[in-house]
């Protein structure tokens, strides 16, 4: 019987991926990947495997999303490893649990592998901490993709002592706005974390009410709160983009 695998491809880098991921990877049949999937994860993929972009385009999110579950169970009927991969976490924001349960729903067999999502991973890898003793003592992961006009869906997180957005670079000006008026203050430090853990990241730290016309471009991770404030002293020392031989942990 074949096995649909809905598998987090982590923050980016290969190297981040779990070692169950790149064993399932392995041995894929089809692999169905998300924009945000790297190059190099995709060639864990065996070199006959059917590699399909599904990724989402403005204005065509449910079209595609429609076009995604027929694919999920024509290639279940074909193949005996299929391979739902996506960005991070496949239940952060992916879509993943609702792919669950209609693959569920039709007798298939689903297997989660979790993903180390980007909205902890990415800030930390660049020295921003999402919690430290002293400064923040939880943090709240949010979408920014949230209806315009719509302020008081962000005052139930405006106070959070870290708040990561993910998907929030084209509504930048918008969400600060948004938080400034549920009275964040101006000047809490803002970090974006461009294309984090890639060999062209970038990061720019600006404060709150300059947010929006900050100069950043998707993908990126938003994080707002004190602790961006801790990259001035870690910021040199974090951990970069050290590499290890994926091969010898197979």
């Amino acid at each position: 019987m074949s096995r649909i695998y809905i598998v987090g491809a982590g923050p980016g880098r290969a190297d981040l991926l779990t070692v169950k991921a790149a064993r399932v990877l392995a041995r894929a049949g089809a692999v169905l990947y998300d924009r945000l999937v790297s190059a190099e994860i995709l060639e864990l993929a065996p070199a006959g495997a059917e590699l399909i972009d599904v990724g989402k385009q403005e204005g065509r999110q449910e079209e595609i999303q429609s076009l995604i579950l027929a694919l999920l169970e024509d290639c279940a009927g074909r193949y005996e490893t299929v391979v739902r991969l996506k960005g991070g976490d496949p239940m952060v924001f992916g879509r993943g649990a609702e792919e669950w349960l209609y693959l569920a729903a039709r007798g298939l067999v689903v297997e989660v592998v979790p993903g180390i999502s980007s909205a902890v991973a990415v800030p930390e890898l660049v020295g921003i901490p999402v919690t430290l003793r002293g400064v923040a003592a939880g943090f709240a992961v949010v979408t920014g993709n949230r209806m315009q006009g719509e302020c008081q869906q962000w005052q139930a997180y405006a106070h959070a002592d870290t708040l990561v957005i993910l998907m929030g670079v084209a509504k930048r000006a918008e969400i600060a706005k948004c938080l400034l008026q549920a009275g964040r203050a101006a000047d809490t430090p803002v970090a974006f974390i461009e294309r984090g853990t890639l060999a062209d990241e970038r990061v720019v730290v600006t404060r709150l009410d300059e947010a929006g016309a900050a100069d950043v471009h998707a993908p990126a991770v938003m994080v707002v709160g004190e602790v961006v404030r801790v990259r001035e002293r870690l910021g040199d020392l974090a951990s970069g983009h050290a590499l290890v031989d994926l091969a010898s942990l197979l």
